[in-house]
């Protein structure tokens, strides 16, 4: 059985306060995109993950497709071995949650073809034991999160006259360095101050706190975000702590723009 874990960009990022548990408040909204990984499941002997596509970092034992058959092994043990096959395509440390996503996945997809029956609020709370982005990769619909990112309320919005654009410059922004750079605190203009029918207002309006540090210490990722809008973007944002940007543009309409060569660019 195969499923194809997508990502998720984030339209509005702001760390609110630091946590007693290390994490952080924030308020984001997440809008998911078609830029996919392909995650297949299938009964074996013994338990083995394998990967293809881009390189993945660290020991195999802590991806969060094999944490999560560890969860739910533990709490359905007629889950049989399973070799896992995990194939790459949505960029690593790029802010586009792919990571997240496939622990997500492997979650729903191990829910399906074994039969155990989980309810998708059980599935978010699993997910949230793995990590802040993964439970709205359960629910996979645009929303607005609070908490660490797991507290998520429906959002109607809907982009599907336009077209997307991300630039992925091959920059890793460490995380732990993003969060260190800022002073969490309220915005001046929340997220449920913008007009999310309009998405011509949103330059200016809807902001990503890490943006600041990450285009100070990266230029080159700054650069981006510059050139779609001179390209004629609507809206463009980093996602996350970066280093992904994305363009939101006319559907259809894609800029002229000349990338370095080293650059993934995807047009969604």
């Amino acid at each position: 059985m195969i499923l194809f874990p997508n990502c998720k960009i984030n339209l509005g990022l702001h760390i609110l306060h630091r946590r007693d548990d290390g994490f952080h408040d924030l308020e984001t909204v997440f809008y998911p995109l078609p830029l996919e990984d392909a995650l297949e499941v299938i009964t074996a002997e013994e338990n083995i993950f394998s990967h293809s596509g881009l390189e993945i970092p660290g020991d195999a034992a802590a991806n969060l497709c094999n944490k999560a058959y560890s969860l739910l092994k533990a709490d359905y043990p007629q889950l049989p071995p399973v070799h896992m096959h995990l194939h790459k395509h949505i960029p690593i440390g790029a802010g586009l949650g792919g990571g997240s996503a496939d622990g997500a996945f492997a979650l729903k997809l191990l829910n399906i073809k074994y039969n155990l029956g989980i309810p998708e609020e059980k599935l978010e709370v699993y997910a949230a034991s793995l990590g802040s982005d993964c439970p709205f990769f359960i629910r996979n619909r645009p929303c607005f999160a609070t908490g660490r990112g797991e507290i998520m309320e429906p959002l109607e919005l809907d982009l599907s006259a336009y077209s997307f654009l991300l630039v992925h410059p091959g920059i890793h922004v460490n995380t732990g360095w993003a969060f260190g750079q800022l002073t969490p605190g309220l915005p001046a203009a929340g997220l449920s101050e913008v007009d999310w029918k309009d998405v011509r207002t949103w330059k200016g309006v809807l902001t990503n706190d890490f943006e600041g540090p990450v285009f100070s210490e990266y230029p080159a990722i700054r650069n981006i975000k510059e050139k779609m809008y001179r390209a004629g973007a609507v809206y463009a944002t980093m996602s996350g702590s970066g280093s992904a940007v994305v363009g939101i543009f006319e559907k259809g309409q894609w800029p002229e723009a000349v990338w370095e060569p080293h650059y993934k660019v995807f047009q969604l």
